[in-house]
């Protein structure tokens, strides 16, 4: 405004030409052209009044800052409702167009509603733009930076935990963990706490391509992780590797990574722990409060209202056991056709000696199973060596009858304890060989 008031003594008192005024000011000759005529249409005399300050002075030549001269503006739809509405499935801004006209008569065409929501939209950060259905997407990552945990109370050795982020794509409902390693059983758990935190399973996972997540990365076909791939069956989901070296189709936990790690790590810094329990304790108090507290500028809602509102009736129900993380390994059947995993041996039916196997061992030690369901499965035993024995699985069933009608099914036979057994209940007939395996009458014996 002093350019204004210096420009105008120049005109009005030295009697300059607007060209000249211009020219002198180094500014366009229809810039002070457009100077004067506001100055003429304000109702102002030269010279100005000694009280009229230069805010006065802006608001009669160029009106109130941020409101658009012209026709009055109609009734403006709330765009971040609409926004969050087009997430739903099968909402199309016809539809709500129909709804906005309805409550306002006089209110914007279609096309002009559509023009007005696509300005709006185009306001928003465009770096790959992508649109996220609701209860369609996890997004999964490890932070880079790492939580110290005292595991020496008298030494004060620290090891360093690692932070899973798990973020949702429609309502960027966010959680995070720390677990010890990012190793493929670690990162199993980290997902079975995310969808239990949740309240539901989305229908795709989408991590980057990480070993334990994939084997082999592609563009158009990845080998993602056996065990990896089971868990997402287990909850019904499926996995979508992101595209090699393409860090921006994660955007969505990439970012919520950084904002993760500014809000838990400058929080925790000035606190000890002494266990991954309590580190994982203080995480989820301060993941609450991000998620319930903070709001969202674009949208007006906090993550949790946005969660409940979008993603939470479109998930898909948790199974009413939880995914147990089980390694799969390479064996083969032997001449006993019993398979030995960790020291300890299980039985397949006898025609499948000789074969490779592949078994699955659980990490709760709950079951074994071999990879084709008619090789049968076996609870998983502790005692080592051992072996155990189903009844369908041997090749001559009458000694083993007797030896199964036992009272303690569950009991573990080794070789030894077999063969005092086998004598007990037939003194007369061959006790087995130490392999588990029944001698028949006229072998001899070693």
């Amino acid at each position: 405004m002093r350019q204004v008031r210096e420009l105008m003594r120049l005109h009005r008192e030295a009697g300059l030409g607007v060209r000249e005024t211009a020219r002198r000011a180094g500014i366009a000759e229809s810039t002070m052209r457009e100077m004067v005529k506001r100055f003429d249409r304000s109702g102002l005399e030269w010279p100005l009044a000694a009280d009229l300050d230069n805010a006065q002075l802006e608001a009669k030549l160029y009106g109130a800052a941020g409101v658009k001269p012209g026709r009055r503006r109609l009734p403006a739809p709330d765009w971040a409702a609409v926004h969050r509405e087009l997430k739903r499935k099968h909402v199309t801004l016809q539809t709500l167009w129909e709804e906005y006209i309805e409550a306002h008569p006089d209110g914007y065409r279609y096309s002009r509603y559509c023009d007005l929501y696509r300005g709006w939209e185009g306001r928003l950060p465009v770096t790959m733009r992508q649109t996220h259905l609701a209860g369609d997407k996890l997004f999964v990552d490890y932070a880079g930076d790492k939580l110290g945990v005292v595991i020496d109370r008298r030494t004060g050795e620290r090891r360093a935990a690692h932070i899973f982020v798990a973020v949702m794509g429609a309502s960027s409902l966010s959680f995070a963990c720390a677990t010890w390693t990012e190793t493929l059983a670690d990162w199993t758990d980290a997902h079975v706490q995310a969808f239990a935190a949740f309240g539901g399973a989305p229908r795709l996972l989408v991590p980057d391509n990480a070993k334990v997540a994939v084997i082999k990365a592609c563009l158009y076909d990845p080998q993602v992780n056996r065990s990896y791939a089971e868990m997402a069956r287990h909850y019904g989901a499926t996995c979508l590797p992101t595209r090699p070296r393409k860090p921006r189709d994660k955007a969505k936990v990439e970012a919520c990574v950084g904002i993760v790690e500014r809000w838990l790590f400058g929080r925790l810094r000035n606190q000890i722990f002494y266990s991954l329990a309590e580190l994982n304790a203080a995480i989820a108090a301060l993941i609450a409060r991000l998620n319930d507290e903070r709001v969202l500028r674009q949208f007006g809602r906090t993550r949790r209202q946005l969660f409940e509102e979008l993603d939470a009736p479109l998930l898909m129900p948790l199974p009413t056991e939880p995914y147990v993380h089980a390694e799969w390994q390479a064996r083969r059947v032997g001449l006993d056709y019993h398979v030995e995993v960790a020291r300890h041996f299980y039985s397949v039916p006898h025609r499948y000696a000789r074969q490779p196997v592949e078994a699955t061992n659980g990490a709760d030690g709950r079951d074994l199973h071999p990879r084709r369901s008619d090789r049968g499965s076996h609870a998983r035993q502790r005692q080592w060596p051992a072996y155990d024995l189903a009844r369908a699985h041997a090749v001559i069933a009458s000694p083993f009858c007797r030896l199964d009608a036992r009272e303690d099914p569950d009991r573990i036979w080794t070789g030894r304890t077999l063969r005092a057994a086998f004598m007990r209940k037939d003194p007369r007939g061959s006790p087995p060989s130490r392999t588990g395996l029944p001698l028949v009458h006229g072998h001899p014996r070693s």
